[in-house]
């Protein structure tokens, strides 16, 4: 089935199609809109530690940075599952088959729904237990114990927001979650300056703060996808699993959601030997990776519309298109977090020091130097990170996630895991722990290169569907 139904003409204004226009100037202003959604999801993140480190002082803000690793190790699989509905859905839409990408957007919100609801009752009973693995200090423990649960508690709506923008995305409406999430995100730190700021309730209602804001967001999305006569729209009596879809779905999502969890996994273990070196560490690395998620941003704006590009243009056919976008959205990615490592590289020190306020100047002092630290060994090469996540994006629009999640597994992991390990026994050093992202960076960047100059990524999938 090729056809072009009358929907695909109607309604333009919440969807897009990627298969027309120059490239470069289609990629750009598909990837502008999910930057700044991507910005405004980071202040999800940065909103609960610059308000916690500045009302609630450095234990809680290390209970809630020793968090972060595990709640992304818990949401990144769920979450890039289903990324892997977008890749479907793209691929259907630009193939022009309005009845594929009907039962697909279908099969994902109740996939959606399921996992989110796996998520709240395994994170809300595996938590203690988890961050005791991790050997978090007992003075952190209970904040993080609180924080985490209710968290977990109201994740639902987290992989659901997600998958509602992935449906989106992949028609090619990027400003609608934009807008969503603007609210959404204003909302959490009005919330947040209210409950740990005005009220002083404590770190739990930093996360109550975060999942009200989430659910927001997910109402505001879901009640774009009921509108009627969208080509995505969604209706209760259609909410069913379709084998196809879900075969679909799981090819491209599982790989992608275990490559995020092994990262995840790997972030968890670096996490447990930050812990080692202290409270203060764990302040100053978590308000280092707060900052480091607007590093992303360029990141992984370009990856996820080139995931949506490519998916859309090989649907479609359009294989010289595709290629033309892909070494675009590459470049344009390096280009971009280069920049922001070395504004990172000079004012580290300044970006860190607005996380904390406390009454003991030494310690502030301290996570201040550390988190520079941190900084000054990993920034010039965020290019790598960029590269990486290019690649990786290019690869899951093309349907091959296995890729991916393969090079990530045994680099990003395996290595990494081997490196810490082997250079902690050598020398119990925090700067040496710092190093292990920028050399991993590279080794994957180099495996990206030689599969991205030799492998048939575009006509293999040409021959696949002849």
């Amino acid at each position: 089935m090729n056809q072009t139904h009358h929907l695909f003409h109607h309604h333009t204004e919440t969807t897009r199609r990627l298969t027309e226009g120059t490239p470069w100037k289609v990629l750009l202003s598909f990837a502008a809109p999910i930057f700044l959604s991507q910005l405004f999801q980071q202040l999800y993140n940065t909103a609960d530690s610059w308000i916690v480190g500045n009302f609630l002082g450095k234990e809680a803000l290390a209970a809630v940075n020793s968090s972060g690793s595990l709640i992304y190790l818990m949401t990144s699989f769920f979450v890039g599952a289903t990324w892997g509905a977008g890749v479907v859905i793209s691929r259907h839409f630009g193939a022009g088959d309005e009845e594929r990408v009907s039962r697909a957007v279908h099969t994902n919100a109740l996939l959606s729904t399921i996992c989110g609801l796996a998520m709240s009752i395994f994170g809300f009973i595996m938590t203690p237990q988890i961050l005791r693995w991790m050997g978090v200090p007992e003075t952190v423990m209970p904040n993080s114990v609180a924080y985490l649960r209710c968290y977990f508690l109201g994740s639902t709506p987290v992989v659901l927001y997600n998958s509602f923008k992935g449906v989106m995305n992949a028609v090619g409406d990027s400003r609608r979650p934009l807008y969503y999430l603007i609210f959404s995100s204003l909302l959490n730190v009005a919330l947040d300056l209210l409950f740990v700021g005005a009220l002083h309730l404590g770190v739990a209602w930093a996360a109550i703060a975060t999942v009200l804001s989430q659910t927001a967001s997910a109402l505001l999305c879901l009640r774009q996808l009921t509108q009627p006569g969208t080509i995505y729209r969604l209706q209760l009596k259609k909410l069913r699993i379709d084998g196809q879809s879900l075969k679909e779905i799981l090819k491209i999502g599982l790989p992608t959601g275990v490559q995020n969890s092994v990262i995840g996994f790997a972030n968890v273990l670096v996490q447990s030997h930050i812990n080692s070196f202290g409270d203060l560490a764990m302040a100053a690395c978590g308000a280092y990776s707060r900052i480091e998620g607007f590093v992303f941003l360029p990141i992984m704006s370009f990856s996820l519309a080139l995931t949506s590009y490519i998916g859309q243009n090989l649907g479609a056919k359009e294989y010289d298109r595709a290629k033309a976008g892909a070494r675009f959205g590459i470049l344009a990615s390096i280009a971009m977090a280069e920049l922001v490592g070395i504004v990172s590289f000079f004012f580290g020190n300044y970006l860190i020091a607005s996380f904390i306020r406390d009454a003991d100047p030494e310690a502030v002092s301290q996570i201040i130097a550390i988190g520079a630290q941190q900084f000054r060994v990993e920034a010039l090469f965020y290019f790598l990170l960029a590269f990486s996540h290019s690649i990786a994006g290019i690869c899951r629009g093309a349907g091959k996630a296995m890729v991916p999640m393969l090079i990530m597994l045994l680099v990003w992991c395996v290595i990494r895991i081997i490196y810490i390990t082997i250079a902690m026994r050598i020398r119990h050093e925090i700067t040496l722990l710092f190093a292990a992202y920028p050399l991993t960076w590279f080794i994957s960047s180099v495996i990206y290169l030689i599969y991205y100059k030799r492998s048939d990524w575009v006509h293999g999938f040409e021959t696949s569907e002849a």
